[in-house]
């Protein structure tokens, strides 16, 4: 048993024996102190363990505004709810290069990366990020309707790449064919 082990075993076998020879107001008060310095102690050990960061470093990203103010994510973007419910796949992949990430099924993953630039960021901000072509485009410096056209052609070869798949699935009885893959397909099938 080392040295310090010994002095830690020590201090507390007196302390409890100071809790149990406590009778009065005085010896409640000493004791109180004691736990006191100990829980000082222990938050400062804590705190020298504890990663700092200089407000001056907190980037505007994280809801930092120029004047120094911090404002946490509203709770109504759906972020805000994948966050509350632990889910932080949305966040690790928060960029449009990243968008064919945030999906489980592996054809809609592989019509995602075959996507160009500008429609994987125009179809990350309006599925992700929620805003509205008009917003898009004045971030862009564009029109919005380039950017609706941008988001029509990206929609359009993602759908287009996905009935023929949808149909052989249903033909094969692949059993991850869901009812909102088929009422997709139907949808698909009724605007030709």
């Amino acid at each position: 048993m080392g040295r310090k082990q010994l002095v830690r075993d020590t201090k507390r076998a007196a302390l409890a024996r100071m809790e149990s020879a406590a009778r009065t107001e005085e010896d409640f008060q000493a004791v109180i102190k004691q736990w006191d310095d100990l829980d000082k102690t222990r938050e400062r050990r804590e705190r020298a363990h504890e990663v700092r960061r200089d407000e001056d470093e907190i980037p505007l990203e994280y809801g930092r505004k120029k004047d120094g103010l911090v404002f946490p994510m509203p709770i109504v973007h759906p972020a805000g709810w994948e966050m509350m419910k632990g889910d932080f796949l949305a966040m690790i992949y928060d960029n449009a290069e990243d968008i064919s990430q945030l999906t489980e099924d592996w054809d809609v993953f592989i019509e995602l990366e075959n996507l160009t630039d500008k429609q994987k960021e125009v179809l990350f901000l309006t599925a992700v990020r929620m805003c509205t072509p008009q917003q898009i485009a004045c971030y862009k410096g564009q029109t919005d309707r380039a950017v609706r056209k941008l988001l029509a052609a990206a929609l359009d070869s993602i759908r287009g790449y996905l009935a023929p798949v949808i149909r052989w699935q249903i033909q094969e009885g692949e059993p991850d064919v869901t009812f909102a893959k088929r009422q997709f397909l139907e949808w698909y099938d009724g605007q030709k």
